[in-house]
This record gives structure tokens, C-alpha cells and sequence, in this order.
């Protein structure tokens, strides 16, 4: 099963601190050789992104910087998981790892994925 984790913490200001992220680094890289993160990155702050939306039709686009929030996404991975509560287990790891935030998952469809109907079924 496959699932994207996404990040949320409060917005900052620059570049977490370089003891952070060489952490964050080893991590990922043990993940990534035990086969349960397909792939990570961070986020660009919210002011350097990009709303694209429809509604009624009309497309709209918008640069930020948009209305500050207390929390944003500010990273994500895909995580490569045997159950649900393998998934939470390496979100408990990165929030140990990361500290202050939450991490939102969400279980990924597609080719030979279990389908949302499929889920949905098995509730």
C-alpha cells in the first residue's frame, strides 16, 4: 500500500537549521533502503507558490504570497507501506525526528492499488 505523508508545521522564515535537516537526511536514507519511502522533498515557502483554480469555468490564476496561516505543508513524502499502521509508524518516526508538527496521511490509488471503492467496501 502506498500512502503520501504530507507535513505541516508553521510557516518559517529560511532554511531549518542544518543539525535538522542532516537528521531529517539519515532518516530519510534509512527509509529508503529498508524499501518504505519511495521519495521525499521539501516545499518552497507558501509566499513563492501558485493557486491554480476553476469555478464555473473560469480559470484563475494567483502568485502568492496568499493570506498567512498558522500552519502549511511544508514537505512530503511516499511512503511504501504494509498496512495503515505501518504508515503511522513511520510518521511517529519522522515527527520524533522533525519535532514540532503533524503529518497528514493519505493512502494513494492507482495502477494496481487498491481502489477507493475497494477501501470503502472493506470498512
Amino acid at each position: 500500500m502506498r500512502f503520501m505523508m504530507m507535513v505541516k508545521h508553521a510557516e518559517q522564515q529560511g532554511l531549518p537549521p542544518k543539525e535538522l535537516m542532516d537528521a531529517i537526511a539519515i532518516l530519510a536514507e534509512e527509509d529508503v533502503k529498508a524499501g518504505t519511502m519511495i521519495g521525499s522533498g521539501g516545499l518552497a515557502p507558501v509566499a513563492q507558490s501558485t493557486h491554480v483554480r476553476i469555478s464555473k469555468g473560469e480559470l484563475t490564476v494567483t502568485d502568492g504570497p496568499f493570506t498567512e496561516a498558522k500552519e502549511v505543508v511544508g514537505g512530503l513524502a511516499i511512503l511504501e507501506a504494509n498496512s495503515k499502521e505501518e504508515a503511522i509508524k513511520l510518521a511517529k518516526n519522522f515527527l520524533q525526528v522533525a519535532g514540532d508538527g503533524e503529518c497528514e496521511l493519505r493512502q494513494l490509488f492507482g495502477a494496481g492499488q487498491d481502489t477507493c471503492a475497494d477501501v470503502a467496501a472493506s470498512a
